[in-house]
């Protein structure tokens, strides 16, 4: 069985979709996108630089979109699918819970509203490598620190403060190596967000979500989620939660599911999945020369 997985924030680079716009008829697609959201889609994505791109109000919509664009590329029949922080968005049109456009509306007023909410204060994440769970989270709330994403491994993100975070680089949990700081401008699933949910809340009103036409696993707990008002109000209130990516991949493992493919900008999610995930097959897509690796592995699967 096969898992299509979305990336999260902190995924993107200079200039990753230019290859993909290189696809018959990409570019238009994502400049209907652009005009449809206001935000010119195709120059954050080939012309602009890595500042410009971690703007969260950017970086979102920009993710969605090649999520979008090289999962349609693909044209896979996944039976499970699934995203992590923004890229549960992405994941919602893939089980089609949200149409493309929808999705893309939807997003960028979380941009937008998460932006704004992360401006109030200071605040950012970082990612620790090494440790262990039970000693690292009684760790950062003693630092006031909030385990923003536990995604397996033993990788967590802590979020907080930007004074928080500093404390945490001077003072690691025991057996944590290094703390890297992400590339994102705010504590996302934390209470700082808490301003974005209302936005959120008053967005979602205006959607009209279907049930998902396959299996879709939510970040809030791991489960799986059978109906499209669910999904929405998940969706909605995740921004201010913690991301269990490692619930995900144990619900991953008890389907049966036996290979994950990661949309564009893959590499995240697979790096998490080798570790966590023995015996699953991953791939990750990165530029469209990865494609013909992941059709040949959905082709297997079918043959199976």
């Amino acid at each position: 069985m096969l898992v299509l997985v979305a990336p999260g924030q902190g995924a993107q680079t200079p200039g990753f979709l230019t290859p993909w716009l290189e696809l018959p008829g990409a570019t238009d697609r994502v400049a209907a996108w652009s005009d449809a959201i206001g935000l010119d889609l195709v120059h954050y994505g080939t012309k602009a630089d890595a500042d410009e791109i971690r703007d969260t109000a950017v970086a979102q919509p920009l993710l969605v979109a090649a999520g979008l664009l090289s999962a349609s590329a693909l044209d896979a029949s996944p039976g499970v699918v699934a995203g992590h922080s923004v890229g549960e968005i992405t994941a919602s049109v893939f089980a089609g819970v949200l149409g493309a456009e929808a999705a893309l509306r939807f997003v960028r007023t979380r941009g937008l509203a998460m932006a704004e909410a992360a401006a109030v204060t200071e605040t950012g994440m970082a990612a620790l490598l090494g440790g262990d769970p039970e000693v690292t989270v009684p760790h950062l709330e003693k630092l006031g620190l909030t385990p923003a994403n536990v995604n397996g491994g033993g990788q967590i993100v802590a979020a907080g403060t930007a004074e928080q975070i500093a404390a945490l680089a001077e003072d690691k949990p025991e057996g944590v190596r290094r703390v890297v700081p992400l590339k994102v401008a705010g504590a996302f699933h934390t209470h700082h967000m808490a301003p974005a949910v209302e936005r959120l809340r008053a967005a979602a009103a205006d959607l009209s979500p279907a049930d998902p036409s396959v299996t879709y696993v939510s970040n809030a707990d791991g489960e799986t989620v059978a109906t499209g008002a669910e999904v929405l109000t998940r969706l909605v209130g995740q921004v201010a939660n913690p991301v269990r990516w490692d619930l995900c991949m144990e619900t991953f493992q008890r389907l049966g599911v036996t290979a994950l493919i990661e949309v564009c900008p893959g590499g995240t999610l697979t790096g998490l999945a080798k570790r966590a995930l023995p015996g699953v097959k991953t791939l990750a897509l990165k530029t469209p020369d990865d494609l013909d690796a992941a059709r040949a592995l959905v082709s297997e699967l079918a043959g199976a």
